[in-house]
Order: C-alpha cells, then structure tokens, then sequence
C-alpha cells in the first residue's frame, strides 16, 4: 500500500497544509510519496524531502504545470495515479479543483473534508455544515480524498527523501493562464495563523473594517469575516471564513459583529479559544462563543485595541 500526496506550494515554498496532509496520511499506514507539480521550483522539492515519514518525493515537470491549473495538473497526476491505493491533498481551494476530477477520470468516490482516519479504508468528515459526522468505508481499489488540515498536527521535518525527478511533456490546449490578480499582506496567511479576527455585516462599510484591521494588527493574526461582510464588499473574497469560504482552527479566534450563521460556524468552531462581541445577546455565536462581551463593536473594539497597544 502506497500513499500519493499533491503538494500545495507558491513556487518557493510549501504551503503549510501540506504538512498536515502528511500527518493524515501517516495514519493510513504504508509508505508515503508526495508530488510537486511545477516547472521549476526545486527550493520547494527539497524542504518536501524533509518531511517526516515521505519516503519519496517526485518533481513532475513541465511547462504545462508553471501555473496551478486544474487541467494539465489533472492529466500529469493521471500518469501516476494507478500505481498507488491512496491519492491525497489538503482540502484547499487547490485540492479540490483538482482531485474530483482525478476521482473521475477513475470512476471512484471523491472523499471529501476527512477530519479523522480509522483505518486504510475508513473515514470521518463533516456533513450538514459541521452538524453531523458520517463515517465512510470505501471499497474502491485507489481511494481519492481531502483532508482538513486543521483536524491534523504539522508534521516533523527531520526526513530524508528520496527526490526522483519525471518530465512532463504534453501540450495543455483545454485552458491557458492569464494572469494572476493576488491580494499581498504583510499579515499572517488566514488558514495557518495563530491568531483570526473576523468582523461581519455589524461593520457596516468597508471604512469601518479598518477597526477590524487595526485590532488585528496589533495582535499580528490574520483578518477574517463572514460571508455576509464579504458579499457587502467590505473585504475580498479570500478572508472569507465558513462552510463556502476557508475553514480555520487557529489558538484564538475574535468574531467581532458575526451573528453566527451555522455556515459561518462550519469554519471556525474547532478554535481553541473563541471571543465573541456582539450587541445581541442572543446571537448564536455566543453559543459556541468562551468568553462573549454584550455591547457596540465600534466602542469596544477600539477600546480593546488601545489597551493592547499600551
């Protein structure tokens, strides 16, 4: 039994669900490869080497695979996939563009979101927004699935792999890239940091978010929000946190005029830590909330931040 996992990475580093996907799989038992898709980034292929328990990285090159495009990334795993029983990656926006297309081109079940590992065939994820966990046993001979990263430990890096490097040649006609517009902060990257503080509709405007922003900053933690704030305009989609947005497991997550939609909920519940402010006091975030503050963001919120600062 061998385990394929799809690296995440910028072309200069791996992602840090990458490392947590290497945890999971390490729980399925068997030996351990992991790919890097790319036209280059060789910087990326050895900090993979190092991961514990990966017995083999494989650099697949081309130019085709410069850019992460579902397409081309579909067809040079498809050159792969049939030696191994298990094919896996975070479930990021990267892995699940990519890994439902591999389940069909394989006529198997795509598993998704899987936050516990029974045994090689034997998975928990969540259904109905976190409510309900459903336990599945798949008798596919190459399991495809996803797996959260914050329901698993960052793995060591004290490995020594063995790095094996296989050209990529095939023509990619079916899409081409563009360009890429991405957002640049000097804070904390949302799914990995230690600290989220999310702010919602109760902000009112994308001015007023700057309170959010301040807080956040302060604390150096990354900025979130609800879906609700995000389709206001107040903030980009990529802070979005929820069932449809990132889904987060930080030290300390501060929800600051987030009501607590279930879809909201689904994305941030297993926070270590969470505060809630809100001046409802029935809103259901303080239903999950460890410590609530019943009041007006605009006056608590900067009065918290200056304190913090002093």
């Amino acid at each position: 039994m061998t385990i394929l996992i799809l690296a995440e990475h910028d072309g200069t580093t791996l992602k840090t669900v990458t490392y947590n996907t290497v945890t999971a799989a390490s729980q399925i038992g068997g030996e351990i490869h992991l790919i890097v898709l790319s036209n280059g980034a060789d910087v990326v292929v050895k900090e993979a080497a190092t991961l514990r328990g990966v017995t083999k990285v494989i650099h697949l090159k081309g130019k085709a695979l410069e850019h992460p495009i579902a397409e081309p990334a579909t067809k040079a795993l498809m050159t792969l996939v049939n030696s191994y029983s298990h094919i896996v990656a975070p479930a990021s926006t990267y892995g699940k563009n990519i890994l439902p297309r591999v389940a069909a081109l394989l006529d198997v079940m795509q598993i998704s979101d899987v936050i516990k590992i029974h045994s090689a065939d034997t998975f928990d994820r969540p259904i109905y927004a976190g409510n309900a966990l459903v336990t599945v046993k798949s008798k596919d001979t190459i399991k495809v699935m996803t797996v959260r990263p914050t329901a698993f430990d960052k793995v060591a890096t004290d490995g020594v792999a063995e790095i094996e490097t296989v050209d990529f040649s095939e023509n990619q006609d079916q899409s081409k890239f563009v360009s890429l517009e991405a957002s640049k902060s000097d804070r904390p990257e949302l799914t990995s940091a230690r600290i989220v503080v999310s702010g919602g509709r109760a902000l009112a405007s994308k001015e007023n978010f700057r309170i959010i922003e301040e807080l956040a900053d302060t604390l150096q933690a990354a900025v979130g929000a609800s879906r609700a704030a995000v389709d206001a305009g107040y903030v980009p989609n990529d802070y979005q946190v929820g069932q449809t947005g990132k889904v987060v497991a930080p030290d300390l997550y501060i929800a600051v005029g987030i009501s607590g939609a279930i879809q909201h909920l689904a994305g941030m519940k297993d926070s270590k830590t969470i505060i809630a402010i809100n001046k409802d006091e029935d809103a259901p975030i303080f239903q999950i909330a460890d410590y609530g503050l019943v009041g007006d963001l605009f006056e608590i919120v900067p009065q918290l931040t200056n304190a913090l600062k002093r």
